[in-house]
C-alpha cells in the first residue's frame, strides 16, 4: 500500500480546498465542495473565500444569502456552517441525534428531567407563526412552562439542536453588525429537511463520505468524525469501500481516497494564503500534522487566524481596526523571499478588507 508523507498529504489538502490555486469556480459551488465552511464567527468566509476564489467579491456572498441558495446553520460538530441550501436539508437529519446529544451532554445537570421532545414540539409551535425570533424571545415564550433550566441551556437546546434553524441576513452579510435571529430551515428556504433513509441505507452518511473525501482527502475515518462530529459513520464508509483506494500515511493509519481526485506532486510550490479563524482546512481532521506542527495545533481551535507558508501554519495575522494594517506574527523564522511572499499577499488582502482603502502589512520583527 502507497505510503503518503505529510507534504504528499499537505499538497492533496491545498489543492482540495482550493488553496494551492485559487479557482474561477462560482461561490456557490466553491462553498458546496469545501462542505460549507464554519462560519460561528460571522465575517470569516469572506476572507476565507478570498483565499480560494479569483477577484471574489463579498457582494456574491451577499446575494446568495439573501437569495437563500446558501445558509447559516448549526450543523457539523454542533458549530455554525455556512452550507447551500441543498446541503442543509440534505444533511441536517443526520445531525440531529449528535445536536441534541452534545447539547444534553455539555448542559447535562441543567437540562436533567426535560423531555426533548416536549419541548421541540412546544418550540415548533411558537415558531410556527413564521415571525423570526432570537434565542432570548423563543425562551421567553417557552419559560412559563419550564421556568427551571437556565436561559442559556433552554435556548442552546432549542436554535442548536432541537428546531432546525436558520440565521437569518443581516447576520453573515459583509460588514453588517447583526444579532442572530432565528426561522425554521424549511420555512426560510420553503422546502422540508429530508428523511433518514427509510431502509437505513443512510444514503446521507453515504454522501458525506464521498464528499468529506472530495474537499479533505486522502483522510482517515477518525478525519472524518473529527470534522462532522457523527457517530455511526463506519457503516456508510463500508458502504462505499468499493469506491474509493487507499493508502497509509507514516504512521501507518488507513487513509480512503476517491480514485480520481487531486494528489499533486509533493514539490508542487505553495503559495502563502491567508486563512481565517476556524478554517476547516486545518480543523477538519483529527490528525492536522499535515498542516501545522503539533506545537501549534492548539491555534486552531482557538480562533487564531493563520498563513500558511509553503503550505503549512507558519505565522497568524489580524487586522488592526481603524488603520487597516494586517499584522503578521510569525511562528517561527522566515526566510528573505518568505517575508517577501507573504507581504506581496498580505497587501492584497489588506486591500480586500478595507475596500481598497489600506495595502499596509506589518511583520512583527519581535516573534520568531
Amino acid at each position: 500500500m502507497t505510503v503518503l508523507d505529510s507534504r504528499a498529504l499537505n499538497r492533496a489538502t491545498l489543492a482540495r480546498q482550493f488553496l494551492l490555486d485559487r479557482t474561477d469556480t462560482p461561490v456557490l459551488g466553491v462553498v458546496a465542495h469545501l462542505c460549507g465552511m464554519q462560519a460561528q464567527e460571522p465575517q470569516e468566509p469572506f476572507a476565507g473565500l478570498w483565499s480560494r476564489v479569483r477577484a471574489f467579491r463579498p457582494a456574491a456572498l451577499d446575494g446568495l444569502l439573501t437569495g437563500r441558495d446558501v445558509v447559516r446553520t448549526h450543523l457539523m460538530r454542533r458549530t455554525v456552517h455556512l452550507v447551500t441550501a441543498g446541503d442543509a436539508l440534505a444533511w441536517r437529519a443526520r445531525h440531529d441525534a449528535m445536536l441534541r446529544r452534545r447539547v444534553l451532554t455539555t448542559y447535562r445537570r441543567e437540562l436533567a428531567g426535560l423531555d426533548p421532545d416536549e419541548v421541540a414540539a412546544a418550540g415548533r409551535e411558537v415558531m410556527a407563526d413564521g415571525r423570526p425570533r432570537t434565542m432570548a424571545e423563543l425562551v421567553d415564550a417557552l419559560t412559563g412552562r419550564w421556568p427551571a433550566p437556565p436561559r442559556r441551556a433552554l435556548g442552546e437546546l432549542l436554535v442548536a439542536a432541537l428546531i432546525p434553524m436558520a440565521q437569518l441576513p443581516p447576520r453573515g452579510l459583509w460588514r453588517a453588525r447583526a444579532g442572530v435571529r432565528n426561522l425554521p430551515l424549511a420555512t426560510w428556504l420553503g422546502r422540508d429537511i429530508a428523511p433518514l433513509s427509510p431502509d437505513g441505507s443512510d444514503q446521507a452518511g453515504r454522501a458525506l463520505v464521498r464528499r468529506y473525501l472530495a474537499a479533505f482527502g486522502p483522510a482517515a475515518s477518525a478525519d472524518l468524525r473529527a470534522w462532522c462530529g457523527l457517530a455511526g459513520l463506519p457503516a456508510a464508509v463500508e458502504a462505499v469501500r468499493e469506491e474509493l483506494i487507499a493508502f497509509r500515511d507514516e504512521r501507518g493509519r488507513q487513509l480512503l481516497d476517491l480514485p480520481g481526485a487531486p494528489r499533486p506532486d509533493p514539490g508542487t510550490p505553495a503559495p502563502v494564503r491567508f486563512l481565517p479563524a476556524f478554517d476547516n482546512a486545518i480543523l477538519g481532521y483529527h490528525d492536522r500534522s499535515r498542516i501545522v506542527d503539533d506545537a501549534h495545533r492548539g491555534l486552531s481551535v482557538a480562533g487564531a487566524r493563520v498563513v500558511l507558508v509553503d503550505g503549512r501554519v507558519a505565522a497568524t495575522w489580524n487586522l488592526t481596526a481603524g488603520t487597516g494594517t494586517v499584522t503578521v506574527t510569525p511562528l517561527r523564522r522566515l526566510s528573505r523571499s518568505d517575508r517577501a511572499a507573504v507581504t506581496e499577499e498580505g497587501r492584497s488582502l489588506a486591500s480586500f478588507l478595507s475596500d481598497g482603502d489600506s495595502d499596509r502589512v506589518q511583520i512583527d520583527a519581535s516573534s520568531a
